[in-house]
């Protein structure tokens, strides 16, 4: 259950099984998910999904999550985001718009479209404009001002985006070929650099993450199909600093080989600045990356875990289970629902004492 008394306003009071089940869970693999911002007084969680909807639920402090609405985009969403005060979320969908969900009249609206499905979608709030930034198989980039249909600006992309990640002043965009783009967001949006990509095989998810001291960001955590993540500065001050890590692999080694499985998303934790992935082998494990070690690990799932995010008190590790197709369609199983856990996480996302 959740409860304020245990861990503070907003927070996941443990339990035996410290775990909660987001009750009316969508139909399908669910894509996307975020939880609204630190400006909202309540917790809520949106979530879009293959089945072409996006769902909104409140988490009470009681422990209750409530289903609060839901909204079809007429195709399925590959992405969600919030607006920095909470009133509106965003969609990205295969139908190649970006929709604003305003929470307040309840009106769902197309705000802008791209040549082909937009892969990714978040929300730039800057000092002198505030806008959506979206990235599309259409190998466009685009930035928003939610007022007008017509973008405010285009930058081509040399591949299809895969994913994306913004943190003020920083953007970042994985594309097709496992091309990494880093953007500056202040003044007017423009390529800041590209990088050589450290892993060989396809990036599935991208995160920025801060200095520990001063909350710029200073670098990103990029995951592949392969099992694999990279730790990247921007600018290091020493190039040991950028590494790789092998992870969501099977534990046994049978003839010498051994299961691998996709990294399907990464998030920081907004406190500790510790790091948490989930993959298609149906667990999610969380990291220290300066001290390079794993702090935990999950049992495994029934099914892949798609997509995972933090409350903005860090204090809610959410988590979707679902099939991903990893292993093609003859392993479908109708009778396996998609489901979204939600449990407690600030303890076990703290860095350890180094031995």
């Amino acid at each position: 259950m959740y409860g304020v008394s245990a861990l503070g306003s907003g927070g996941v009071k443990q339990n035996a099984s410290n775990i909660i089940e987001v009750s009316s869970p969508p139909d399908d693999t669910i894509s996307s998910m975020e939880f609204s911002p630190s400006s909202v007084p309540t917790t809520f969680l949106a979530a879009g999904c293959w089945d072409s909807n996006v769902r909104l639920w409140e988490v009470q402090k009681s422990g209750v999550t409530v289903p609060k609405d839901m909204k079809n985009s007429g195709a399925p969403i590959l992405d969600v985001c919030w607006s920095d005060d909470g009133t509106k979320v965003f969609t990205a969908s295969c139908d190649k718009t970006v929709k604003g969900w305003d929470l307040s009249s309840n009106q769902y609206v197309t705000i802008g479209q791209h040549d082909a499905p937009i892969r990714s979608v978040h929300w730039v709030k800057a000092p002198n404009y505030t806008c959506l930034m979206t990235g599309g198989w259409d190998r466009n980039l685009k930035f928003w001002d939610t007022r007008s249909p017509n973008p405010m600006l285009t930058i081509q992309l040399p591949e299809r985006c895969y994913c994306a990640d913004v943190k003020y002043p920083m953007g970042i965009v994985s594309t097709a070929q496992r091309g990494i783009i880093i953007y500056q967001l202040d003044g007017t949006p423009r390529e800041y650099k590209k990088v050589e990509s450290p892993l060989k095989y396809q990036h599935r998810a991208v995160a920025i993450f801060a200095d520990k001291n001063k909350g710029d960001p200073v670098g990103f955590a990029l995951g592949s199909v392969e099992g694999r993540v990279a730790v990247q500065y921007v600018s290091p001050t020493n190039p040991k600093d950028n590494f790789t890590f092998k992870c969501h692999r099977s534990t046994e080694i049978v003839n010498g080989s051994q299961d691998i499985y996709a990294v399907n998303d990464i998030a920081f934790h907004p406190i500790h600045g510790t790091l948490a992935t989930v993959g298609s082998d149906g667990r999610y494990s969380f990291w220290d990356k300066d001290q390079r070690t794993k702090l935990k690990t999950s049992d495994q799932m029934e099914q892949s875990i798609t997509k995972c995010a933090f409350d903005a008190s860090g204090q809610i590790f959410a988590y979707a289970v679902g099939y991903d197709w990893s292993k093609g369609h003859e392993h479908v199983d109708p009778s396996k629902k998609p489901k979204i856990f939600l449990q407690s996480c600030f303890d076990d996302m703290k860095q350890r004492p180094k031995a």
